[in-house]
């Protein structure tokens, strides 16, 4: 009976596929593939790029296809996802949207805006972007075959899982990419969750026999525990599917990498308070930083450099009741600001926040969240959800979005009175929004690039200081000095004595990483499979 409905398994996720699929030319490629989403893939990629470029291996990554609000603008001004811009870190090289040829940022439910090749060509519908599918799997192909010339090896990442057989006759990030590549694949499951060995069989099952064929092994991640008592488990595993696994990595917890979207800070995952004060600061002194999480939230990763200082508490609000009496208070970025704005409204945070600022609390605004703290919102051109609304009035700017996206990465400074002196800041911008002053109220401008093109704008107070205040730039808190500078400016208002702070650095955290990952897989098999001793 198990055979019967294993080779009915087969004949379903076989039909309306391609017979054979035109391979790229010959460089090895190793791709991370898992059985859900959320099972680590990304950082597992970073990992291995890391370990085999120590090795002195020139490899890249590739992922064909990412869904993510999470993303990062190369040098050029292209956009790509955030996840694939830190593997192209792990490599040693500079990001390039050729690592990452599709984004999909979602809009709404059921649509979301389409990046080829760095450059949004409009927003799609689920089935309107499965027609185009066939024109990007030639995008894919001609980026790959120029990324990997001159490679050592391809690391390559799938999306979801290999198995969810609705969507696998449109393939062009999974299985398909693998053929086309010729790469073996990891499958990798999240055990953390319950449910990997079932997830890994089932997994099996559901793909075709010359893709079980391409399945070198499994990885276990985010493990807690003894992992001797994985072995009965690991063996009837092995014996049923014929395939080996080929490690256990542990679950890393406090690892200060940016994540590739929003499920794990959605899940509190993200959320953190250090487990000590820093070494200049009493054991109470803990800041308290509420994070608004709205359903549109996109690059949360501005907020990774804050939740790692030492005394800084980072935790997400989602209704009123949660917001408290916070020192500070941002809101992120958002792909849909007007559906956002409803969301405010709908749960009282709209209100909550107006109260909050009124009450002399801090309160920052990162992209969406800049839009969001003016007075209104126009999409005229339905590029996200169309219309316009009141916003919350407590800067007065404007804003309508225009068809042509601003991607460019920026260095400027930080002015008075935000900052005492004037400091440097970096960073990218990604928007449609263009936002005004509209002169109905004081505004001062806090932040200006290198051509002066003004960057932030704050509501000055009577003492001189800003608590309103808001920026176009992504990334403001990487700079260890304006970071240092605002916390500070955060604790001084708290009664807390200012504090040194700590630096804001990946390239440790990818190390450790890559130790990590390197002590627990089995190595040797791994290059085998690019044909590496």
């Amino acid at each position: 009976m198990r055979l019967a409905l294993e080779r009915i398994c087969i004949y379903l996720t076989s039909m309306r596929l391609p017979l054979k699929e035109p391979r790229s030319p010959g460089v090895p490629a190793l791709m991370v593939q898992g059985v859900s989403s959320n099972a680590g893939k990304s950082l597992l990629t970073a990992a291995l790029c890391r370990i085999f470029s120590r090795r002195g291996l020139a490899v890249a990554p590739f992922k064909a296809q990412n869904m993510a609000l999470n993303s990062f603008v190369t040098a050029d001004g292209g956009e790509m996802g955030r996840a694939q811009a830190l593997q192209a870190q792990a490599c040693g090289l500079d990001a390039d949207v050729r690592m990452n040829p599709v984004l999909l940022k979602p809009t709404s439910a059921a649509g979301s805006q389409i990046i080829v090749m760095g450059r949004p060509v409009g927003r799609m519908r689920a089935r309107e972007y499965q027609n185009y599918k066939a024109t990007l799997w030639k995008t894919v192909k001609a980026a790959y075959r120029s990324l990997s010339e001159g490679k050592d090896a391809m690391i390559l990442e799938g999306a979801g899982s290999p198995a969810e057989i609705n969507l696998k006759a449109h393939d062009i990030v999974n299985m398909r990419m693998a053929r086309f590549a010729g790469a073996r694949v990891l499958l990798v499951a999240d055990i953390d969750r319950g449910g990997a060995f079932a997830g890994i069989v089932g997994t099996m099952c559901l793909l075709g026999r010359s893709d079980r064929e391409r399945v070198a092994g499994y990885v276990l991640n985010k493990f807690r525990g003894d992992a001797t008592l994985l072995k009965p488990a690991i063996d009837a595993v092995s014996r049923r599917t014929r395939k080996p696994f080929l490690g256990i990595v542990p679950m890393l917890a406090d690892m200060r990498l940016p994540e590739e979207d929003s499920v794990s800070f959605k899940e509190g995952e993200k959320i953190r308070i250090s487990v000590s004060p820093p070494k200049d600061a009493r054991p109470s002194e803990h800041l308290d930083i509420a994070v608004v999480d709205l359903p549109y939230i996109s690059n949360f990763t501005d907020l990774d450099a804050l939740g790692h200082e030492p005394g800084v508490r980072v935790r997400a609000v989602r209704v009123a009741e949660g917001l408290g009496s916070p020192d500070a208070v941002i809101l992120p970025g958002s792909k849909n600001t007007l559906a956002d704005l409803r969301f405010l409204a709908g749960t009282g945070l709209a209100e909550c926040l107006c109260r909050y600022a009124g009450q002399g609390g801090t309160l920052v605004g990162i992209c969406g969240g800049l839009q969001l703290l003016g007075q209104s919102i126009a999409d005229p051109l339905e590029l996200e959800d169309g219309g316009e609304a009141t916003a919350l009035g407590l800067l007065p700017l404007n804003t309508r979005l225009a068809p042509t996206k601003q991607l460019r990465r920026v260095a400027g400074k930080a002015l008075p009175p935000l900052v005492e002196f004037e400091l440097s800041v970096a960073g990218y911008e990604i928007h449609h929004g263009i936002t005004t002053p509209s002169g109905d109220g004081a505004l001062t401008p806090l932040l200006r690039d290198a051509r002066g093109s003004v960057l932030g704008w704050g509501r000055p107070e009577p003492d001189g200081d800003v608590r309103v205040w808001g920026t176009y730039l992504h990334g403001i808190f990487d700079k260890d000095d304006f970071r240092h500078t605002f916390l500070n400016r955060l604790r001084r208002k708290a009664g807390f004595a200012p504090v040194s702070g700590i630096a804001y650095n990946l390239e440790p955290e990818l190390d450790r990483l890559a130790d990590t990952v390197e002590r627990c897989l089995e190595m040797k098999a791994i290059y085998s499979l690019l044909g590496k001793k």
